[in-house]
């Protein structure tokens, strides 16, 4: 009976069942709704974004979690990302000065501002390509933005590499904690327009005697490297390097030309011990060559060999913007993230950044060697990267093959030991000394007592 009635309440459920599958009707605005989602195109990110063509990404968000404000200017905005935010109004408004003090000097030779214009708008499409997100501003106002935002730029530029005098009373130079903003919010990923756009009006706004002058390259990569701090001689080599914009050109500085992708892809290339695990293992560190890039890192007969970094509030935001560019652009390459990693496998703690201090490849002019040991850790979070593929791949295959030589590993730790300190140095020593002295002792004896013992008859 209970069999049976199981079955009658299973039928009566399929009745219910089909009887409001009968009965539904799907919703026509819903429908519609959906319909439309499908046909629309993607606004956020943009399917030209996989183009190597687009270059200036809105930083995706697990990076901002970890890295807050690094992405976002604090007071220009660049470009239409940040177009408008009223805490950045304050320098929009010398961007108005600027363009008309640049006016002004080239007025005598026919450059006013519809020329300006005139000679963006042919630039507009390929330029809202650059951009991975639709921009939602008509002709006028992209246009307008692009000659405003780039002329501003490029005199700044000019200013400051002496090619133009600054105003006696021009805010910007004569108010000091302006221009370090400058450097970090004029290099960051969300906060650029393409190089191109500003190449068209640095060569259109040339005044005569300016021809045999700098290139537009020569004079940004001077005027970063006052907050940087990088090599001259790096800046000489790479000034015709062609880049998307001012943060892949000044990153595109810093690359040596011998630092390409390996010829042969290792996809068991390892991670590395920190430094601390390493130096127990006889791994040393040395300083590098003061005029290269402080990504030629080598490794050679136990000794790592890196450039000093400066790291202070410049090139910390520099270098998360440079990895988010390298993770968001498809025909980037890795040599920051690589960077980045090897510094988040060397560092652990705030131990590790002393001994990186001590030894010249760090100087800290960010905070304490905690905070220097959680701003590189968070460098080296959630992103993408296959160390087999990267410039660093031998290095870190190298350096991984002699820490596991139990060789190097059992002299490491006998020298770590006896030799560490000067007193455990002299401890060792007087314990050599009483031990040969005590062996010394044992040997005399024996042979006492054997040459005085009369031979057997």
């Amino acid at each position: 009976m209970a069999r049976t009635g199981e079955v009658g309440s299973s039928s009566a459920e399929d009745e219910d069942a089909n009887h409001v599958e009968e009965t539904w009707e799907v919703n026509k605005d819903r429908l519609s709704l959906m319909q439309r989602k499908i046909s629309d195109p993607p606004r956020l990110l943009k399917r030209a974004a996989a183009n190597s063509s687009c270059c200036i990404f809105k930083v995706p968000q697990r990076f901002i979690d970890i890295n807050g404000k690094s992405y976002q200017p604090h007071i220009v905005s660049v470009g239409p990302y940040h177009h408008g935010e009223p805490h950045l109004r304050m320098i929009e408004e010398h961007k108005w000065v600027y363009l008309g003090g640049m006016l002004s000097r080239t007025q005598n030779n026919g450059l006013d501002l519809e020329v300006l214009l005139k000679a963006i708008q042919p630039l507009e499409m390929k330029a809202r390509e650059c951009y991975s997100q639709i921009i939602h501003l008509d002709t006028c106002e992209f246009v307008e933005m692009m000659v405003l935002d780039g002329v501003f730029i490029i005199e700044l530029f000019r200013k400051v590499g002496n090619v133009v005098r600054f105003e006696v009373d021009d805010p910007i130079v004569t108010t000091a904690w302006i221009m370090p903003f400058f450097y970090r919010d004029l290099l960051r990923l969300e906060n650029q327009i393409p190089l191109f756009v500003l190449e068209c009006l640095y060569e259109i706004t040339r005044v005569p005697g300016e021809e045999s002058g700098p290139s537009l390259s020569k004079l940004a990569l001077d005027f970063f490297n006052h907050g940087l701090q990088s090599p001259d001689n790096i800046i000489a080599r790479n000034d015709n390097r062609k880049a998307k914009h001012l943060l892949d050109l000044v990153r595109s500085s810093f690359i040596d030309s011998e630092q390409g992708q390996p010829l042969h892809v290792d996809p068991s290339a390892p991670m590395i011990e920190s430094i601390s695990k390493l130096s127990r293992a006889g791994i040393k560190l040395r300083q590098g060559n003061p005029a290269d890039s402080f990504l030629v890192v080598k490794f050679k007969n136990g000794v790592l060999e890196m450039p000093t970094i400066t790291i202070d509030d410049n090139m910390s935001s520099f270098l998360l913007n440079c990895v988010a560019f390298e993770q968001c652009h498809s025909g980037s390459s890795m040599h920051f993230t690589a960077y980045a990693t090897l510094l988040d496998c060397l560092v652990n703690n705030f131990k590790d950044v002393e001994h990186l201090c001590e030894c010249n490849i760090i100087e800290n002019y960010f905070g304490t060697e905690s905070e220097v040991a959680r701003l590189i850790n968070d460098s080296g979070k959630e992103v993408a990267f296959d160390i087999g593929r990267c410039y660093l791949s031998e290095l870190f295959s190298d350096v991984h093959r002699y820490y596991k030589n139990t060789r190097h590993l059992q002299w490491a730790s006998f020298k770590y030991t006896y030799f560490r300190t000067p007193w455990s140095f002299v401890s060792a020593l007087a314990a050599l000394i009483i031990l040969l002295l005590t062996v010394a002792q044992t040997f005399y004896t024996i042979y006492g007592v054997h040459k005085e013992k009369p031979p057997a008859r």
